[in-house]
């Protein structure tokens, strides 16, 4: 349903992204890993348009999204990894807002909208300005208004960042749901217990590159590692964690971080 081939991204000469390929069938859930600086939020915004890659291309059902890119923003939902939105607007207004601008039916988005905040436990709010939400509250905003037109890809940076416990698990249930209705998603996280209970399948980006792409299972059995945690950090990490942190700890007491 989606893919990219050969995508490269320089930001002031510096490579970013180098030579990066993957697809995602429908129905997918694919975790997409890596370490901070990776460029996991670049191939995000190479997916959803916002950046055009200096090389390469996203394809959708076969054909190159730059050939028909409002398309394929109609076919997308976007929940990015900062929960911006406009203050002064209420929860309500925001969600009507982003359904006008996607053209959605008024006589069945006023609906949709009150029945998606009183989903997401966000009733009582629904005419507070959204200054007045919390990280989850706005969070939870960002999501329904990703899924207000039921898009056939997500592209998800933290969906869950500052969500609590409840609201946690139904979303991962949602997204089994959704998938299970063959839809695409692509989820970035640095959450590795949630990639390994969620997705299907993992990509992981060490210095803008894809360097590994399977299942959790056959990477735990191609690297002999009983977590994906581990399994991240055999790919990624140069050090142990536990020594790394030995040597901080050893820094803020007062010695030093040297071996």
């Amino acid at each position: 349903m989606l893919a990219l081939e050969h995508v490269a991204v320089r930001y002031s000469r510096r490579p970013v992204l180098r030579d990066v390929s993957f697809s995602i069938r429908p129905g997918e859930i694919v975790a997409y890993l890596g370490a901070n600086g990776a460029g996991k939020t670049t191939t995000m915004k190479v997916v959803t348009g916002l950046r055009e890659p200096d090389y390469g291309r996203v394809v959708f059902r076969g054909r190159d999204v730059a050939e028909d890119p409002l398309g394929w923003r109609r076919c997308l939902g976007y929940v990015p990894e900062v929960a911006e939105v406009y203050p002064f607007l209420s929860g309500r207004e925001y969600l009507l807002f982003a359904g006008r601008l996607r053209a959605l039916p008024e006589a069945s988005l006023e609906r949709r909208v009150d029945e998606l905040l009183e989903l997401l436990e966000l009733g009582p709010q629904r005419h507070l300005a959204l200054e007045s939400y919390s990280k989850g509250m706005r969070q939870k905003v960002l999501i329904a208004t990703a899924l207000l037109h039921d898009p056939e890809v997500l592209v998800l940076d933290e969906p869950l960042s500052g969500l609590d416990v409840s609201s946690v698990l139904v979303m991962k249930a949602l997204l089994r749901e959704l998938a299970g209705r063959g839809r695409a998603i692509l989820y970035s996280t640095h959450h590795l217990e949630v990639a390994e209970s969620l997705c299907e399948r993992v990509l992981i980006l060490h210095e803008g590159r894809v360097v590994a792409d399977d299942s959790v299972a056959n990477l735990r059995e191609l690297r002999r590692r009983p977590s994906l945690e581990q399994i991240f950090s055999s790919w990624v990490l140069e050090d142990r964690p536990e020594a790394t942190a030995a040597r901080i700890a050893r820094l803020v007491a007062g010695g030093t971080g040297a071996a």
